[in-house]
């Protein structure tokens, strides 16, 4: 059945300073489409990089949603009007050389796909190639602000499971917003050694602790040698690099251990460049440096179990709860990083 146009709101994004709540037509579905109204939407990290959406404004961003199906298009077969779903802007491909070796999240089809507009509007229009990969029903314990953590958590699970973290390795997390918060909680629920957090937000060194960081220690006063002394003579089994600063960069570089492993989680500014010692960090070291994106279904779905599973303690990351009204100062609140962690928009208030 094809959606009638009528209006809806939308936050739309020109800068980090400049959200406007603007009106357009509500999307019109096709044929294997669904029409999700949209009950809520996290406000991501890489939502407020101003460097990567400067030459793409304007634009309505939200990827992190929780959804009820509104209308179901034609062919559309395992769905109805009401159901409660989350669902992936980006899908990949499942049929190229990368997807057939595990690689989903560097597949071309998953860079291009998205739902329209965005998670930051009332309604969004999910393509057939969504609709086919990337919705997942949610079962009645999962609410809609849990929900919007799947997202956020399949980024995690990948990165964690392509670093092979195992149980009883010591880890260092630098920076702890959302993403180093839940590499802390889930860290630590798979049954972790000691994890070590940095930050230079106190807000966020709190939070870290109550989830699971046994230390959580201010940039300025952090150093290797200290993270070795709290290890017990070794440096980091797994380093979880959740900040793109340069001097955290170089922090990593020498808290890994002999035979541990860097995580590149979060991206730079836009041309930032370190130094490599190459021999120092690599040569008879066995060190490895890996870089994760994104998340594929599978690793949604995985997310959905632990989140089902009650495991984790997600509610205690919440710190706004706006509506769509306010996405300005959600947007401010995540740019400015000072006593938010996780800002959900509710754009049906």
């Amino acid at each position: 059945m094809l959606g009638r146009m009528t209006n809806m709101r939308i936050a739309k994004y020109y800068s980090n300073s400049d959200v406007r709540i603007e009106e357009t037509d509500k999307p019109k579905i096709g044929r294997g489409e669904l029409l999700l109204r949209v009950e809520a939407s996290g406000i991501c990290g890489s939502d407020v990089m101003e460097w990567y959406r400067k030459d793409k404004v304007p634009l309505v961003l939200g990827h992190e949603i929780a959804a009820t199906v509104a209308e179901v298009g034609e062919g559309v077969k395992g769905y109805d009007t009401g159901d409660r779903v989350s669902a992936s802007h980006h899908v990949p491909c499942n049929e190229c050389y990368y997807c057939k070796n595990g690689y989903q999240t560097v597949c071309e089809t998953l860079r291009k796909t998205n739902f329209y507009p965005g998670g930051f509007s009332e309604y969004v229009r999910l393509p057939a190639i969504n609709v086919r990969d990337g919705v997942y029903r949610l079962p009645e314990n999962i609410s809609f602000d849990l929900a919007t953590f799947i997202e956020p958590l399949a980024c995690v699970l990948r990165a964690q499971r392509i670093a092979d973290l195992s149980k009883n390795q010591s880890i260092l997390v630098i920076g702890s917003g959302i993403a180093g918060l839940l590499h802390i909680h889930l860290a630590r629920a798979s049954g972790a050694g000691l994890i070590v957090a940095v930050d230079i937000n106190e807000h966020r060194l709190s939070k870290a602790k109550e989830l699971g960081a046994d230390f959580a220690v201010n940039a300025k006063e952090f150093t290797p040698q200290g993270f070795y002394q709290l290890n017990k003579g070794r440096f980091a089994d797994v380093v979880i690099l959740c900040t793109g600063a340069t001097s955290a960069i170089n922090q990593a570089f020498e808290s890994v251990d002999l035979a541990g492993t860097i995580i590149f989680f979060a991206p730079t500014d836009k041309d930032a460049a370190v130094n490599l010692p190459v021999n120092k960090l690599f040569w008879r070291t066995e060190r490895k440096i890996i870089s994760s994106y994104a998340g594929s279904p599978c690793d949604h779905i995985e997310a959905l179990d632990w989140i089902k599973s009650g495991r984790l303690s997600l509610e205690k990351m919440i710190t706004h709860r706006l509506p769509l009204k306010d996405t300005a100062l959600g947007f401010k609140l995540v740019s400015e990083a000072k006593e938010s962690v996780k800002v959900i928009i509710y754009p049906q208030k």
